[in-house]
């Protein structure tokens, strides 16, 4: 299992940030490889990734969600291999924000496994909270996410 972690500091309060990660249709425009995410029901999406020339499809379940604090999920099913995350959002102050990721995957493949040796997915994952702030600090975003709460699904 590969774990990797990544913090960015967000020019925008809280709510904001939580809001625009529960957007989770727009993970493919700050997170590289992503090709889509569908909003299948409150707690459930469906992804589409490409890693290396290999595109690859699962499901996942929020395991635990509560606005503006956390967003834990697991994969559930498909050929993504194993994975689980979690994003938590801590107030820097009125209009600042720190957002932390942790992700955890089984590396399927000798290309993936080749990343994980290289710390190309370390790489990967500060560089999508780099594009995550790019986006949600740019005029206009932050439109209101699903702000239930979900408790150890």
């Amino acid at each position: 299992m590969s774990t990797v972690q990544s913090s960015v500091d967000v020019d925008v309060p809280i709510a904001r940030a939580y809001n625009q990660w529960t957007q989770f249709e727009t993970f493919p425009q700050f997170m590289d490889g992503v090709t889509s995410v569908t909003h299948t029901d409150d707690t459930h999406t469906h992804w589409v990734v490409k890693v290396g020339a290999a595109t690859r499809e699962f499901d996942t379940e929020i395991t635990d969600q509560r606005p503006d604090e956390l967003v834990a999920w697991r994969s559930t099913g498909g050929d993504g291999g194993r994975h689980t995350g979690r994003v938590t959002f801590q107030t820097l102050g009125a209009s600042s924000t720190r957002v932390n990721i942790a992700l955890s995957w089984d590396p399927r493949g000798l290309v993936e496994k080749a990343g994980v040796l290289l710390h190309m997915d370390q790489v990967a994952v500060a560089q999508s909270a780099a594009e995550f702030k790019s986006l949600v600090e740019k005029p206009g975003s932050g439109s209101v996410g699903w702000r239930g709460d979900v408790t150890g699904v």
